[in-house]
């Protein structure tokens, strides 16, 4: 484990675990994009497969994640090297944590929903339940890969 705290590869004071952290993040609105777009392309399996694969992903990544960060020294050591005002730091990654957390129960719903619905759930009625939690989910995921991103800047560029 302890090439996880070695120097990132994105150039900047990050680590390599938040170097990782950050690419897998800012490229999941795109994974979920493309799982969307089989669902669009009437591919409902696979659709499900990449789903479910990109969420066990996302999960794993973020127990990586929080081990560095614990084992590592925690916000406090990571925002000592920044030059951002710590209390502008702390308030975008409460804001951030709580997107994140927020999304996660909506991206389980909507996996949980799909699951037990199967086939039906994308017909009629539960087809626009999905679809919408779905949509939110997406999102969310968006809204989680902005925050982090820009949390992952000022802790680490500026």
């Amino acid at each position: 484990m302890e090439s996880m705290f070695r120097e990132g590869f994105l150039g900047t004071r990050a680590p390599f675990f938040m170097d990782s952290m950050t690419l897998i993040v800012s490229l999941l609105p795109f994974l979920v994009g493309f799982a969307i777009w089989l669902a669009k392309k009437h591919q409902p399996l696979w659709h499900q497969r990449i789903q479910w694969l990109i969420f066990i992903l996302s999960v794993v990544v973020i127990g990586y994640f929080e081990y560095g960060v614990r084992v590592g020294g925690g916000y406090a050591l990571f925002v000592q090297q920044s030059s951002i005002p710590h209390h502008y730091v702390l308030t975008l990654l409460v804001v951030h944590i709580m997107i994140a957390t927020v999304t996660l129960g909506v991206w389980i719903h909507t996996l949980l929903f799909a699951q037990r619905h199967g086939v039906e759930a994308l017909k009629g009625e539960l087809r626009q339940i999905h679809k919408r939690s779905g949509l939110r989910t997406f999102m969310g995921i968006c809204l989680t890969a902005i925050s982090g991103v820009w949390v992952y800047l000022l802790l680490f560029l500026f």
